[in-house]
């Protein structure tokens, strides 16, 4: 299997991006990494590995660039050539870092969505606090949805959990301002019956309130809402650890009861960092697409490489075109 790798995409491109690169080489033998970006800068970094192979470009889509110009446009960005390597079957799947747009014009426009699929969904998976994880669906892709891409979505993300995390029958809900059927506004109200119908586990309304509660496995609802759950937790987690932190520097006792307690702390907040989980998959594609965190370390990086070596090994794309397909005949 290979993989192809943005190595100049994120905050802590390339060094971090090639670290998590060797990472996942030594940790999985059945994996080859294409690794595209600038030689020079990645020089450095880099380790001689059998199933490493590195890939030049000149050009490096910019966080600022805008997404279908920048894909358009910079053909030897390490970001389009990536992809492209997938397009021609030369990798079965791409990780990057970099630019969130770029990189979803990248699958829509290089990768290509699958048939059947009206719209892709980007959908990472946030931490709960029984360590289990949901899935959430659509986070950014699409401002807008109708209620059958909603329907779409939750087959996507109930698939991806069932084969990827080894959910049995996950349990999927909508999010809505109430638990109750008739709750929420005309996107709601429709998807919820198409939902119904779905080949899926289906568990009704769930509320953004109970979210880390472990509600649901995979939560379905429009990118404009989804970007702003996923903003407002990682947000709160952020702000929390930091409130946190100020009251056990804050005099010599809570120093001391720090001290104490530090192992907990780390354990705590691992748990609750998203990118333990690996990246945000674009579901919808003809091959994966993981989008890793913009702030990659190491570790994040090799998360998100794990995760598109599932996706590949329990052919989830495959899986997803089929269901959709068969529901689309009957």
């Amino acid at each position: 299997m290979i993989i192809a790798v943005d190595a100049m995409g994120g905050d802590n491109a390339p060094g971090e991006i090639v670290k998590g690169v060797l990472q996942s080489l030594h940790a999985f033998d059945d994996i080859t990494i294409h690794i595209f970006g600038d030689e020079q800068k990645m020089a450095p970094f880099l380790e001689t590995h059998p199933r490493l192979q590195v890939v030049h470009c000149s050009e490096v889509i910019e966080p600022d660039d805008e997404p279908v110009r920048a894909i358009r446009k910079k053909k030897d960005a390490s970001m389009v050539r990536m992809a492209q390597a997938v397009k021609d079957g030369e990798a079965q799947a791409c990780v990057s870092a970099g630019n969130t747009g770029a990189l979803m014009s990248a699958g829509l426009f290089i990768v290509g969505r699958l048939d059947g699929i009206q719209r892709p969904a980007l959908a990472p998976t946030l931490p709960t606090i029984d360590g289990s994880g949901f899935v959430l669906l659509d986070a950014g892709a699409n401002s807008d949805s109708k209620p059958t891409q909603l329907a779409q979505f939750a087959v996507m993300g109930s698939i991806y959990a069932e084969k990827v995390r080894g959910i049995d029958k996950p349990r999927v809900g909508l999010l809505n301002i109430g638990t109750e059927a008739g709750k929420g506004n005309e996107l709601t109200k429709h998807a919820y019956e198409e939902l119904q119908a779905a080949p899926i586990n289906f568990v009704g309304n769930v509320e953004s309130r109970d979210l880390l509660n472990g509600v649901a496995d995979v939560v379905v609802t429009d990118g404009f809402t989804g970007n702003m759950v996923l903003k407002t937790i990682e947000g709160t987690a952020m702000n929390v650890f930091s409130m946190i932190k100020d009251v056990f520097m804050s005099s010599l006792k809570t120093k001391l009861a720090a001290g104490l307690v530090k192992d907990d702390l780390k354990g705590l907040k691992k748990k609750m960092d998203y990118s333990e989980y690996g990246g945000a998959g674009l579901f919808g594609l003809n091959h994966p697409v993981i989008k890793a965190h913009g702030s990659s370390n190491a570790n994040a990086l090799f998360n998100a490489v794990r995760q598109a070596r599932t996706m590949v090994q329990y052919q989830v794309c495959e899986t997803i075109k089929k269901t959709i397909g068969e529901e689309e005949e009957s």
